[in-house]
């Protein structure tokens, strides 16, 4: 295996250097004579513009190749040019006028400078010819458009003119009639007769084997997709993709036969043969838009591919059907004229009740996708879609509706080429359209049947990249359709493939790939060494982990710089040029982004001092959390509430920020504590001291502190203050500690007091109803009624009845 690997290997080198030499041989040797004589053949011709449209084709064809062959040339000694560039600015710069340099020095740079000019000589050459090759390119496809836009806009006889239908009946009439009388006088002769007998064997065969396809065989597709739908619970979807497109194949496979068959008889004239060539073409039109129409609007919600209820989805296969079968009428209508040459106005009216009736199907589509909001289309359908592909089906259904009122009435005025390119490639777009979404589905069912998960269940990026592959590949189908010409994408391919040129600098498609190829190879393997770093060598070490994540982001950085740089040079893109317009856009951009690079720059200076790491407990903006992630923007912290916060990185560095577990996590709990008035105060300090030091938590080096700090209103006030192991249970702790101290202080009796209010009222009597109210008594002497002079300083009342309060301690 090896062995032949190596011979593949040594195979492809000799091909490759093969091709190298062959193109260097054929662009060192470019006959410019005969190229002047194209180039001077096609000024002629497009000056004087009076050839045919196919003839400026083919004229633009030969001036295109002779372009692509000027592009290559323009690489011609590319690599020795380059190095001679380098070999000179090695040299220093050039003296300016009236300095002088070593005689050495200056015979080597003009021995240098003269290679390099001849060297440059083809190149500059290829690069003239290439331009007047694009120019004549360009002045040949304007000639063409013009002459295009032209037939458009040019006013053809009304088909609704009743004066031109008996002309056009008769033509028509007339070509049947030849046609018949072809095959009835085919059909008369001894000798065609004879030749039918003869191969009338094969000719039995290929009847019975088409109509046994064309009858039987969508049957039998329709009981294959059922039974697999059955038999398989894994991949129903793909199997019953592949199995239905059986139903084109059989039957498309039956009407080659019959077309064989017919053809074999000798019965059919010459004109009859070219029209029945086409019976295939036709039959196999008609089955795939049946088979696209039967995909997107499917009995079976598995199945379908837009998201609408039985009864839409029963009259979208209905109108699709009808659409099909003109479609073939249009095309065999098309081929009749171009048989026997009708005119120009029969084809039009002929064309016109087709053309009508397709505009009546299109916009019958049109109100089934404008009516696809969610209340119409139903929850049940809409678990799998999105309201945006609603919302563009919904204009796509008005746009399509406009086409079908517009055209009809264009081709009725005269302008039938305008009718005729809007009905029809709305139909085609349609048609479009709905395969890429059947493929679509296609898609996620494989992606289903190898992974086992759904693909919008799994919310994987692979069915989404191919969704927007195929939508890529759908656009140069739908520029061909609205008219573009296939000359028209090779002229954009060929644009793509030459790639842009930024002031002295070509970039190509190739050197774009070339380089997001090597960025990716650099960047992978910057990924895999800070994984390894991350969990074998870093682990290891002594550093703690904050530094460990410093080191792993920095390395990240600076491998994803180096794979830049070494991805530029790779795509041998020259930057150099772009140093000015760079160094202009740098002030604006400072200016725009400085909050941004500013954060960056913060962030850098996180990881190197690392002043709070993941992990650590901090308050920032009077907020506390515990930091989860460092980025190079922001950092992330999770707050106890258990809600992430998003803090700037500047804000660290600019900001004042606590750390309460920078180093350690050993850290202070301080808990007040209050006991009432009249309490032994060194009997409360041992009982919390014996509190304290038992638990397991507190640090008895330094001691913890026990402190009568002050006289309350009411109680005695003292505070602890204990260095705990881990500040991270800080909370925990202190309410282990007011537990213990409660149970503590109930067994020795002494009491925590608690802020207690008396009520005193005066003329209570006025806050009673008169009825309840008591009867009068004697007033009591003075000697029993509260001295104003002994009440409280702060005593509050008046003559109305207000509250009078007082405070004081409970339990005493």
């Amino acid at each position: 295996m090896s062995v032949a690997f190596r011979w593949l290997v040594a195979a492809c080198v000799a091909l490759t250097i093969l091709a190298g030499a062959a193109l260097r041989a054929q662009t060192t040797t470019l006959d410019y004579d005969s190229w002047n004589a194209l180039a001077n053949r096609a000024e002629q011709v497009i000056e004087r513009a009076q050839a045919s449209s196919e003839a400026f084709g083919a004229l633009r064809s030969d001036v295109a190749g002779w372009r692509d062959t000027f592009l290559q040339a323009e690489s011609t000694n590319a690599a020795r040019i380059q190095t001679l560039q380098s070999q000179i600015a090695a040299l220093g710069p050039a003296p300016a006028e009236g300095e002088s340099e070593a005689a050495d020095i200056a015979e080597r740079r003009a021995s240098l400078a003269a290679e390099l000019e001849r060297l440059q000589v083809p190149v500059r050459r290829a690069q003239e010819a290439y331009t007047q090759a694009d120019g004549l390119i360009g002045e040949i496809d304007q000639i063409v458009r013009n002459r295009q836009a032209q037939q458009y806009l040019e006013l053809g006889p009304s088909p609704l003119n009743p004066a031109l239908w008996g002309g056009a009946l008769h033509e028509f009439n007339a070509a049947m009639a030849s046609l018949w009388a072809e095959t009835r006088v085919n059909f008369a002769s001894d000798v065609k007769q004879r030749e039918a007998r003869n191969s009338l064997p094969i000719i039995a065969l290929l009847l019975a084997l088409a109509a046994l396809l064309v009858i039987r065989g969508p049957v039998w597709v329709r009981r294959l997709v059922e039974w697999l739908r059955q038999r398989t619970a894994r991949g129903t979807g793909v199997w019953g993709f592949l199995a239905s497109l059986a139903g084109i194949i059989l039957p498309g496979a039956g009407l080659i036969a019959l077309t064989v068959a017919l053809g074999a008889t000798g019965f059919v004239g010459m004109n009859g043969q070219r029209i029945l060539e086409l019976l295939p073409v036709w039959g196999i039109t008609l089955l795939t838009v049946r088979w696209l129409a039967e995909q997107t609007f499917h009995h079976s919600e598995d199945v379908a591919t837009l998201p609408l209820r039985p009864a839409q989805r029963r009259e979208g296969r209905y109108y699709a059907n009808i659409l099909a079968v003109l479609l073939v009428l249009r095309s065999a209508h098309e081929k009749l004229g171009e048989v026997f040459g009708l005119a120009p106005t029969t084809q039009v009216i002929l064309e016109f009740p087709v053309l009508v009736l397709c505009a009546l199907m299109l916009s019958r589509l049109g109100q089934i996708l404008s009516r696809m909001t969610p209340d119409r289309v139903g929850e049940e359908a809409m678990q799998d879609e999105s309201h945006f592909r609603l919302m563009l089906a919904r204009v796509l259904g008005r746009i399509v509706i406009a086409i079908a009122l517009i055209g009809p009435v264009m081709s009725a005025i005269g302008y039938d080429a305008v009718g005729k390119a809007l009905v029809y490639p709305a139909i085609q777009t349609l048609a479009i359209l709905a395969a890429v979404l059947v493929l679509q589905r296609f898609i996620n069912d494989l992606y289903e049947l190898i992974t086992g998960k759904s693909a919008q269940g799994a919310d994987s990026l692979l069915p989404v990249l191919a969704g927007l592959v195929l939508s890529l590949c759908a656009l140069p189908l739908l520029a061909l359709v609205w008219g573009a010409r296939i000359t028209d994408l090779t002229e954009l391919w060929t644009r793509f493939r030459e790639g842009f040129v930024f002031g002295e600098t070509r970039i190509s498609p190739g050197d774009f790939l070339s380089f997001v190829l090597v960025f990716a190879i650099g960047y992978a393997l910057t990924r895999l060494v800070q994984g390894g770093l991350r969990s074998t060598i870093l682990p290891k070490t002594k550093i703690d982990p904050g530094g460990q994540t410093a080191i792993v982001s920095g390395l990240g950085y600076v491998g994803i710089f180096v794979a830049a740089l070494v991805a530029i040079t790779a795509a041998g893109l020259d930057l150099s040029s772009l140093a000015i317009v760079a160094g202009a856009l740098s002030v604006g951009i400072g200016f725009g982004l400085q909050n941004i690079v500013s954060n960056f720059v913060s962030g850098i200076i996180l990881l190197i001092e690392r002043p709070i790491s993941e992990g650590d407990w901090i308050e920032v903006g009077g907020t506390q959390g515990i930091v989860k992630s460092i980025s190079v923007r922001s950092t992330r912290i999770e707050t106890f509430d258990r809600t992430d916060l998003i803090v700037p990185n500047s804000d660290f560095v600019s900001g004042r920020v606590v750390n309460f577990t920078k180093g350690n996590v050993i850290g202070r709990v301080v808990v007040n504590v209050g006991v009432a008035y009249g309490t032994d105060t060194r009997r409360v300090e041992d009982i919390l001291r014996s509190i304290v030091r038992q638990h397991d938590m507190v640090l008895l080096n330094p001691e913890p502190g026990i402190t009568l700090e002050g006289f309350g209103e009411s109680s005695l006030d003292f505070v602890i203050r204990a260095v705990i192991r881990d500040v991270g249970r800080k909370v925990i702790v202190a309410s282990e500690f007011r537990h213990e101290i409660a149970r503590r202080f109930a067994e020795e009796g002494i009491e925590i007091p608690f802020a207690q209010r008396d009520v005193w009222l005066r003329n209570p009597e006025v806050l009673r109803p008169e009825d309840q109210a008591p009867k009068a008594r004697t007033p009591e002497p003075e000697t029993q009624r509260p001295d104003e002079d002994t009440m409280p300083a702060w005593r509050d009342g008046d003559d109305g009845g207000e509250a009078v309060t007082a405070d004081g301690d409970g339990g005493r």
